[in-house]
């Protein structure tokens, strides 16, 4: 059968920034915004420019550094407009808005977390090999939706986005571009959807490796789509065969897929609907190897660098337990990122990595004492009023690891992982973890932070009230001794003296233990301080006693004193008891004895009575 023919042209797509919704509807017809001319696409050189100067970096942060020569366009025709170009330069500068990998592709889950509207139970990431070069690549894998010729044009379009609801993440339209461009310098989509009775699929290409090596100054993004209604894949034709097959042309120059068919695999597993993202030509890191490392742990995908930073230098054991806990273990593991990246755990949703499920995981959950505490935010005149509930509590490790913050989410999507809100210096909240959700904040457009907005500032000035209410009420329950605590058997002397040169950190804030102990230990406690002065000597020349058994035995003795406390109170209680209990026996006692009295005298009465 002939190819099916559209109306409307679609060549090699220009992308503009645009923020047009006039084709919002699902299944509306591509246009080209650009109007892009026969003329102008004769134009695009598909050749390697051979120049010295053209020469590359696969380093992400130098890949903004080639020259491009001068170009020239081809006159409009009369009635035409011209229209302002992006540089594909500007792909690279947008990307740099991620200063971490992982924040990058955090983007790309939400998109397929966003898919769960439209019935999306996984979305999957995986390391795939390249056959052309037996390089790494990255794949995003779900069954959502999927994309329709029109959808797969605004993704690839820069600064649209038709995400309006209150639940989706995603909002500025911008974050496809940014996230992909920061993991590597090509991408390729392939989606599969079906509307109004019509199923489609659909393959885009964005290569900053084209465009650079071919000298473009304009950002170009070759698509085709096909008919899979009946029973094989009809090309869509908007404008001539020649504009479908020279797109096709460059896809399979320039992607992992060197043929026709090579390329129609990569749908075979998609299934009736849903999206595939191969990320590929991955960025390297200063030292020329792969900044995500895929060898280190078959289940998981790790940072390099970040997981070879605390390596370099020897480690103590209090050291290594610190970066043991997740606090640290985000920085550099894929897993235990995603593993805290949503508040609430999916129903029907699953996020697999690397052939394993992840384990969704809330700190919250595993808090020692933790306490709820409502926040209603004041966001001015009209705004509808809503509360904030922090959840706060001393972490599970504490006090053998000392971390600290608040996890702070926006739409279910962590923003600040471990936000420390005190002052540095200060042991005051150490081992206390917050978790929130502040849908009344704006996140930056990497999502790793907050706009600095006067609510962010009066949102920090709160947390820091609730920390501090939170340690002043609880820090006792830990060993440490309350702020403004007068003991009437603290001891002149101090029971330990440190060592010579372990000199007091004068001017920082410190809370103590119950046990008098100097300043400064409370503080390295408090701080994670791992150095070689972790003995103390005795007064009276008994010998060394380390800090972490004074510290046991303080938080023992704690133990025993609220055992009998809580002794004293049954007690006391059981004192009330009896003396409850003693009263009602008295009163019965009177009663009877009223009665009896009353009794006596009725019978002394009664035979006076018949006397008479």
């Amino acid at each position: 059968m002939p190819p099916k023919v559209e109306k409307e042209p679609a060549k090699v797509i220009e992308v503009d920034i645009s923020d047009d919704e006039a084709n919002d509807g699902v299944g509306a017809t591509p246009t080209n915004n650009n109007k892009t001319t026969s003329q102008q696409q004769s134009s695009v050189a598909l050749t390697p420019v051979s120049s010295s100067k053209n020469l590359v970096s696969q380093s992400f942060w130098k890949a903004g550094a080639y020259d491009v020569g001068p170009t020239t366009r081809p006159p409009l025709d009369h009635g035409q407009l011209e229209h302002a170009r992006v540089h594909p330069k500007f792909l690279h500068s947008n990307a740099t808005s991620h200063k971490w990998a992982f924040g990058a592709i955090a983007e790309l889950l939400d998109n397929a977390v966003d898919e769960i509207h439209n019935g999306a139970t996984f979305v999957k990431v995986d390391k795939i090999d390249i056959m052309k070069d037996n390089s790494p690549a990255l794949l995003f894998q779900d069954d959502g939706g999927g994309m329709d010729p029109a959808r797969i044009r605004k993704c690839m379009s820069l600064g649209y986005s038709s995400k309006k609801s209150n639940t989706t993440i995603g909002q500025y339209g911008n974050g496809f571009k940014t996230s992909t461009m920061r993991l590597g310098a090509d991408v390729i989509v392939l989606s599969r959807a079906t509307s109004a009775s019509r199923a489609t699929q659909s393959v885009g290409l964005l290569s900053y490796t084209f465009l650079r090596r071919t000298g473009q100054d304009d950002v170009i993004v070759p698509m085709i789509d096909f008919d899979v209604s009946g029973n094989w894949a009809e090309p869509i034709i908007y404008g001539s065969q020649d504009d479908w097959s020279a797109n096709l042309k460059i896809i399979l120059e320039w992607s992992p897929f060197p043929s026709k068919e090579e390329l129609m695999l990569q749908f075979e597993d998609i299934g009736p609907h849903g999206t595939k993202i191969i990320i590929y030509n991955l960025w390297l890191n200063d030292e020329g190897i792969y900044e995500l490392s895929f060898d280190d742990d078959d289940e998981d995908i790790r940072l390099r660098d970040e997981a070879c930073r605390g390596s370099l230098t020897k480690l103590n054991k209090k050291a290594v337990e610190l970066q043991s806990h997740i606090s640290y273990r985000i920085r550099y593991s894929l897993r235990d990122y995603v593993s805290i990246l949503y508040l609430r755990k999916f129903k029907n949703f699953s996020i697999v990595l690397r052939g394993k499920p992840v384990q969704q995981f809330n700190i919250a959950d595993e808090l020692q004492h933790s306490n709820v505490v409502s926040y209603k935010p004041q966001l001015g005149m009209g705004a509808k009023e809503v509360t904030v509930e922090t959840t706060v509590g001393f972490a599970k490790e504490f006090p053998s690891i000392p971390v600290c913050g608040f996890n702070v989410y926006h739409k279910n999507r962590l923003i600040r992982p471990f936000w420390k809100v005190s002052a540095d210096g200060s042991s005051k909240g150490s081992g206390v973890i917050g978790v929130l959700e502040a849908n009344f904040i704006e996140p930056a457009h990497d999502k790793q932070d907050f706009e600095r907005s006067s609510l962010f500032i009066r949102l920090e000035a709160r947390l820091k009230q609730i920390l501090n209410d939170y340690w002043k009420g609880h820090c006792h329950l830990m060993g440490y001794q309350p702020p403004n605590f007068r003991s009437h058997h603290v001891q002149k002397e101090p029971l330990v003296q440190p060592l010579i040169g372990l000199a007091a950190n004068v001017g920082q804030e410190v809370v103590q233990p119950i046990v008098s102990l100097p300043a400064n230990i409370g503080q390295g406690l408090s701080n994670g301080h791992t150095g070689s002065h972790d003995q103390l000597v005795s007064t009276d020349g008994s010998g060394p006693i380390s800090v972490d058994q004074i510290c046991e035995e303080n938080i023992q003795l704690f133990m025993r004193c609220e055992e009998h406390m809580q002794k004293e109170n049954e007690l006391k209680q059981t004192i009330e008891g009896l003396e409850k209990e003693l009263k009602e026996a008295k009163m019965k006692r009177d009663q009877l004895s009223l009665y009896l009295e009353t009794r006596k005298k009725q019978k002394i009465v009664e035979p006076q009575t018949g006397n008479v």
